[in-house]
């Protein structure tokens, strides 16, 4: 079971340098931070942008992989994206993970630009082409394209990522397609929960939420003609699934549960003194070090 944090970007970079060099001391195998433009209630807050963050991370660490949960189309454009996963894997040696995701139907990253609230079935599609170019061009270094919601005119990407045949995208979905994309296109799949279910959940129904999701996920890579156990199962924890964080013991007994559910990766999220992810994060180190 690999294990990695989450930091949001709300902190100096001195802060997040000092969180990101002390996860990778104790064993971390990767940290993660939000590609958003605000986010909720912390809009009037501090908010780092994510790209140039983990580029910094990647120059004060040597091991630690490095991902964004997630980005997505509400503000990213594909192309633009692909220029900057292969800088990011360039600076950090290859260790870099593409972390997308459709985005939400309403929040800052679409209200401050001043897009037109989209249907379900509206994002779904633009997500589809929002991956289709993004790998197109990680694995080939170049593409053209021509969709309904994106246009590639021989778009490069080159010198191309250093991990190949490809550096790897974790796709986050709970629905048929978006789960159907993550097989077709991930090296993972992420999930961090279903918003149709309440929150925050125990870890028993935490547990049997993800394992119903991972059924629903080996089913679709049954479909595909694919492998279930070539894509990785990250599990985002700490919104609406339990992280296990109250105690060392506690968090053993989450891992082993949500790796019975089939999961591979657990991050958890860096506590807070308030809402959300609040917790005190002074035994952080002790819980998580292996």
């Amino acid at each position: 079971m690999r294990i990695g944090v989450c930091i949001l970007p709300e902190v100096s970079w001195p802060e997040f340098r000092r969180r990101v060099q002390l996860l990778e001391e104790i064993g971390v195998d990767h940290v993660w931070t939000y590609d958003h433009l605000a986010w909720r209630d912390l809009r009037d807050g501090p908010w780092l942008t994510a790209v140039p963050l983990l580029a910094a991370a990647a120059t004060a660490t040597s091991r630690i992989r490095l991902g964004t949960l997630v980005a997505s189309p509400n503000f990213r454009h594909p192309v633009v994206f692909a220029k900057e996963l292969v800088a990011l894997d360039r600076i950090s040696g290859g260790r870099v993970i593409g972390g997308i995701g459709a985005g939400a139907v309403t929040g800052w990253d679409t209200h401050m630009l001043g897009q037109d609230e989209l249907t379900a079935r509206q994002r779904a599609d633009r997500f589809r082409e929002f991956v289709d170019v993004l790998s197109l061009l990680l694995r080939d270094g170049s593409a053209s394209y021509d969709g309904q919601w994106y246009v590639a005119d021989e778009a490069r990407s080159l010198p191309g990522p250093v991990q190949q045949p490809g550096l790897p995208l974790a796709v986050a979905a709970s629905g048929p397609k978006g789960m159907r994309l993550a097989v077709e296109h991930g090296a993972a799949w992420i999930t961090t929960g279903d918003l149709k279910q309440p929150s925050p959940l125990d870890l028993e129904t935490s547990v049997r939420l993800v394992a119903e999701q991972v059924r629903r996920l080996d089913e679709t890579c049954s479909n595909a003609g694919r492998d279930p156990a070539t894509l990785q199962r990250i599990v985002s924890t700490g919104g609406q699934l339990a992280s296990g964080l109250d105690s060392k013991a506690a968090f053993e007994d989450a891992l082993g549960a949500y790796q019975a559910a089939g999961v591979t990766d657990v991050v958890v999220h860096w506590p807070r003194p308030t809402p959300p992810y609040q917790g005190d994060d002074t035994r952080l180190a002790e819980i998580l070090r292996k």
